[in-house]
């Protein structure tokens, strides 16, 4: 059985249960799988009737592909409070094929406060630039269908693929943000936004091998803020208008963003075919581009490779 330690957390709430990685068998050397001590630190802060914090210590904890599954959980205010670093594994074949490194899905209230995930990505880069039969790699951290979630301060480094992934969300603030990948690092996404409302990004530094900000179907209401990009292929909306069926993006506000060293800068992509999604009042304001390549591009016949992409007339593409 987990244990737990309570403090007065907020009169409102009652006492706060934490819950500490290292008490349930964690280890902050590297090497040692923590898989398990993590899931039972989440179970518990699951099961508390109160707000509950799980404390990761100082150190590097070695973390195997895990998911949060929030649909039972019994308090709707669940922090994790890093002061350390996780780490996947070195083999980028263990968690390459799954899709998410750190997955948390159907939760509500989440707080993810500080720390570095290190994706150790760098092997899988790698293997994928040599043009070698490789895993599509995992995401770093992923909030699926989720709600009031708070990701504060938090670095994610040499993530295997995209480093912070919210999809299908409402009411999720990222601020003090630091995403850090190589500038030949394929498919590193920085922050990529889908299916999801009311979504803030402020505050923050991303360098990737690929988009800054990728914005997805299905996004409205999103909102960001004082964010420098470089390296990376800066901004982009889309791509948009793969399916004939298609939620649009709306309500974007991007302001005071600095693009260097980048690609692109802010961007709107779609496939040639036919869609009924659509763009719609999108503000971009008070950007500022050092050495940008291409500083806006509104395409609406995106083909990221040299065959295999459609050639049909992209009609349905509203901007306002």
């Amino acid at each position: 059985m987990a244990r737990a330690t309570y403090d007065v957390f907020d009169p409102q709430f009652g006492v706060n249960a934490n819950y500490d990685v290292q008490s349930l068998g964690a280890k902050p050397d590297g090497k040692t799988d923590c898989t398990k001590a993590f899931l039972s630190a989440w179970a518990s802060a699951c099961a508390s009737t109160q707000p509950a914090t799980i404390y990761v210590p100082p150190g590097r904890y070695l973390l195997g592909a895990a998911t949060f599954a929030g649909e039972s959980c019994k308090t709707t205010a669940i922090t994790i409070r890093i002061d350390g670093t996780l780490v996947a594994p070195s083999d980028f074949n263990v968690i390459g094929n799954s899709g998410n490194w750190i997955k948390f899905e159907r939760v509500t209230g989440v707080s993810v406060i500080g720390g570095i995930l290190d994706g150790q990505g760098t092997n899988l880069w790698a293997c994928k630039n040599s043009g070698k039969n490789c895993p599509n790699g995992a995401t770093t951290l992923a909030f699926y269908n989720s709600k009031n979630i708070v990701i504060n301060g938090l670095s994610s480094i040499n993530s295997q693929k995209f480093h912070i992934l919210v999809d299908g969300c409402q009411n999720a603030k990222l601020v003090g943000m630091k995403v850090s990948a190589a500038g030949n690092s394929p498919n590193t996404d920085g922050i990529h936004v889908e299916k999801s409302l009311g979504v803030t990004l402020m505050n923050s530094k991303i360098g990737t091998g690929d988009d800054c900000v990728s914005i997805g179907p299905g996004t409205s209401n999103l909102w960001i803020e004082n964010v420098s990009c470089g390296p990376g292929h800066g901004m982009s909306i889309g791509s948009l208008g793969w399916d004939l069926q298609e939620p649009g993006v709306q309500n974007v506000t991007v302001k005071t963003v600095t693009f260097t060293g980048t690609q692109n800068g802010v961007r709107v992509k779609t496939w040639a075919r036919p869609s009924n999604g659509f763009v719609k009042y999108v503000l971009f304001q008070d950007v500022v581009m050092v050495n940008v390549e291409n500083p806006i591009i509104i395409d609406q016949n995106y083909c990221p490779t040299t065959h295999k992409c459609p050639d049909q007339v992209s009609y349905s593409l509203l901007l306002g």
